[in-house]
């Protein structure tokens, strides 16, 4: 079996959209979170760091727990649990940072959020994986709702900056690929505990070799009009935007497949304009709001189109029988 499979073989494909849109949204609350403690000295490599490293604490009990005892699940999936932690949470976040380094933050996610497109084409070559016609109008209207949310106007690209964000799309790639791997007998929480303390390393190793510039401070934090102590809100980050985020990702592509989790995961860019709007006072402008309507639009053209070729697929089997 392919590691994403059509939605008529994944049970439950309800409570797959549910816990995608509870991943997007938990993902989406650490921008405004960062931001503030940004304001106050964090370095984006410091909250990085923290935010992973709290995430795994919490959720690596359960993860042993889930597993009931069951190492060999560890030992048979040691290399995906490499890779999750190094692409899926490591790459993801020091690829992205080190592109806003060179270039605006706009294009970079734009970049980074093309993983989805990124996606339906790695499974359509490397697993024949053909995806349904409505799936192509999906990305064309997700895209251009992206363009017009992130604001790119007078943008300015970089070549390196435009490497550094393609590294951040190839690690988001490999995260949502990664989730939808349902037959591996290692349970979500386990997969999410493995990968974030996997990442965890990874960015202390880039931190402790000077890679990763980290610098913290104990001032308090300006939320929504309200100051928060420090720790509150890294508490926050790495409860919420770690943990909740990457168990509720995984088990939403086990339900969902790679491709329309994937696609649920863009809104993620919608809840940060909100969020941003309700906690920083960003107010999103009108273009923002369309760009908002769009990408909504295509995330339900390739949901309605992946489940209708679901169903004919699955006809077409049922008929042969």
């Amino acid at each position: 079996m392919t590691p994403d499979v059509r939605l008529a073989r994944h049970p439950g494909t309800s409570t797959g959209l549910v816990l995608a849109l509870v991943s997007a949204v938990s993902f989406s609350l650490s921008g405004p979170l960062a931001g503030a403690l940004f304001e106050t000295g964090w370095t984006p490599g410091a909250v990085v760091l923290v935010r992973v490293a709290i995430g795994a604490l919490v959720v690596l009990p359960f993860g042993i727990r889930a597993l009931r005892g069951d190492w060999g699940a560890v030992r048979r999936n040691a290399r995906m649990i490499l890779a999750y932690g190094a692409l899926g949470v490591a790459a993801t976040q020091f690829c992205y940072f080190a592109a806003v380094q060179h270039m605006q933050v706009g294009p970079a996610l734009l970049i980074e959020y093309s993983a989805p497109a990124a996606v339906v084409v790695w499974l359509w070559l490397r697993h024949g994986q053909r995806p349904a016609r409505a799936t192509f109008g999906g990305i064309a209207l997700a895209l251009a709702g992206l363009v017009l949310v992130l604001d790119l106007t007078g943008a300015r690209v970089s070549l390196v900056g435009t490497a550094w964000a393609l590294g951040a799309m190839v690690g988001a790639s490999a995260y949502f690929l990664l989730n939808a791997r349902a037959n591996t007998g290692l349970p979500p929480l386990s997969l999410a505990a493995g990968g974030l303390t996997v990442g965890t390393v990874t960015l202390g190793t880039l931190a402790a070799v000077g890679v990763l510039p980290v610098s913290a401070s104990a001032a308090p934090v300006v939320l929504g009009g309200t100051t928060a102590p420090w720790w509150a809100v890294l508490a926050m980050l790495g409860l919420v935007t770690a943990g909740v985020a990457y168990v509720t990702g995984i088990a939403a592509g086990r339900r969902l497949g790679a491709r329309v989790a994937a696609f649920m995961g863009l809104l993620e860019v919608l809840s940060a304009v909100l969020l941003a709007w309700a906690l920083l006072g960003e107010l999103p402008s009108p273009v923002q709001l369309v760009g908002g309507v769009l990408v909504l639009a295509g995330v339900v053209v390739v949901q309605q189109g992946e489940a209708s070729a679901a169903r004919r697929a699955t006809a077409v089997l049922a008929a042969s029988a």
